[in-house]
């Protein structure tokens, strides 16, 4: 059973070290654009036909389950490719866990990417899963593409500038972009000890699990594939900065990751 993950960077990492601890036998697709990232100020026909094409070239792999645990890809492109897979291949979207951390805090900081901060969608999921909560929208600028870069000094120090503009009666922060997971013991050690924190890989993992059982389709043998770009390539060496990306090269050892072709 092969599980694709589709990101424009390092966003897939948190979700795929999730699949991996818990069913270490799934093979993985990981699906990187370094030569289109980031995906989040490109037009939206351009990002549709990026996620699209990338789905198709998934499935044509061997792929019998999509992820985009993406915040860009789920809100532009998720209908489309789900539209172009069929229902014969299920595709799990990303959605920021504001819904939770409304049900169980009344002041909450949404920390996204400026793009999606400014957005109609998070306005529209605020409005409509934490109305009655005082939500402060935090643009974590550069925060993304540090960590696709792997630079810690500049990671520090888009964290230390989101956490000053972070309300200090926060109660829960709601991580909108699937890198910041990557680094979510610096944000946590950044804010007050009592501040909760929500990520949504937790439940892209466990969604993508019901539906690999729905599919039913052989186990198989823990492989990683990385493309980059739709072209077979390896793990980024900035991956092995983060715990998840160290977890995903190790899990495969002593075999090296290995690149298939599509």
């Amino acid at each position: 059973m092969t599980v694709a993950l589709i990101d424009s960077g390092l966003g897939s990492l948190p979700t795929a070290a999730r699949l991996r601890r818990a069913r270490p036998g799934l093979d993985l697709q990981l699906h990187l654009d370094p030569e289109g990232a980031p995906w989040g100020p490109k037009p939206v026909e351009w990002t549709v036909r990026r996620v699209v094409d990338t789905a198709r070239r998934a499935v044509d792999g061997g792929a019998a389950v999509v992820v985009l645990p993406c915040n860009t890809a789920s809100v532009v492109a998720l209908a489309e490719t789900r539209a172009a897979l069929g229902p014969s291949v299920p595709v799990v979207g990303t959605v920021p866990a504001i819904k939770p951390a409304a049900r169980d805090c009344r002041t909450i900081a949404v920390w996204a990417t400026a793009a999606t901060t400014a957005s109609s969608y998070q306005a529209a999921l605020i409005q409509q899963f934490a109305a009655d909560a005082d939500v402060t929208a935090v643009a974590c600028h550069g925060l993304a593409d540090a960590i696709d870069r792997g630079d810690t000094d500049a990671v520090s120090a888009a964290i230390a500038s989101a956490a000053e503009r972070t309300p200090a009666d926060t109660e829960a922060i709601v991580l909108g972009c699937t890198h910041y997971p990557l680094v979510a013991d610096e944000i946590l050690a950044s804010l007050a000890p009592t501040v909760r924190m929500y990520d949504s890989a937790d439940a892209v993992a466990a969604q993508t699990l019901r539906q690999v059982e729905a599919v039913g389709a052989a186990p198989g043998a823990g492989a990683l594939s990385v493309f980059l770009s739709g072209r077979p390539g390896s793990l980024p060496p900035q991956a092995q900065s983060f715990e998840a990306g160290r977890l995903l090269a190790a899990s495969i050892e002593p075999t090296a990751v290995r690149a298939v072709r599509s």
